[in-house]
């Protein structure tokens, strides 16, 4: 093996050890996108601080992923880039929502007979964004795990 493949194979050790650190303590985390409809203020800005937290420690993951699979194909650590872009999207997105929802908790309570349209439509679309997020992050461990065992793999072998 040439030198520069066993730097690439060190550098990828490295970026292994870190990510099995960031991996724990989202494992500790252990949040959920379910939405509940819970009318308590105080649920939803404990969901908001766990969301927020949670996709901090993800950002910090996925920016590691994606630093590991540019150094073995930097096309592909693009591609993975734009997803990680869209997975803060679409957390800011809901995030944005939950506050909307803490700020007026009655919002999802689908028992109310009275809901407006403009809570009805918050309510759709906290749910659409949630399953957004969870579809999202699926699809990056999927194409992640695919190319950990296409590439970096045969590479530490």
């Amino acid at each position: 093996m040439n030198q520069e493949s066993e730097d690439i194979k060190k550098r990828i050790q490295e970026q292994s050890h870190k990510l099995t650190e960031l991996g724990s303590r989202l494992a500790k985390n252990q949040f959920s996108y379910k939405i509940e409809e819970k009318v308590s203020k105080e649920y939803w800005q404990v969901k908001i601080k766990n969301l927020e937290k949670y996709n901090e420690t993800s950002l910090e993951y996925y920016s590691q992923v994606q630093k590991m699979m540019n150094l073995i194909n930097k096309e592909e650590a693009q591609m993975f880039l734009l997803q990680t872009s869209k997975f803060h999207q679409l957390g800011t997105e809901l995030i944005n929502l939950m506050h909307q929802i803490e700020e007026n908790p009655s919002i999802i309570n689908s028992k109310d007979k009275q809901q407006s349209q403009w809570s009805k439509k918050i309510k759709e679309n906290i749910l659409e964004a949630s399953t957004k997020c969870l579809e999202n992050e699926k699809n990056m461990n999927l194409n992640f795990r695919k190319f950990y065992d296409k590439e970096i793999k045969k590479l530490l072998e």
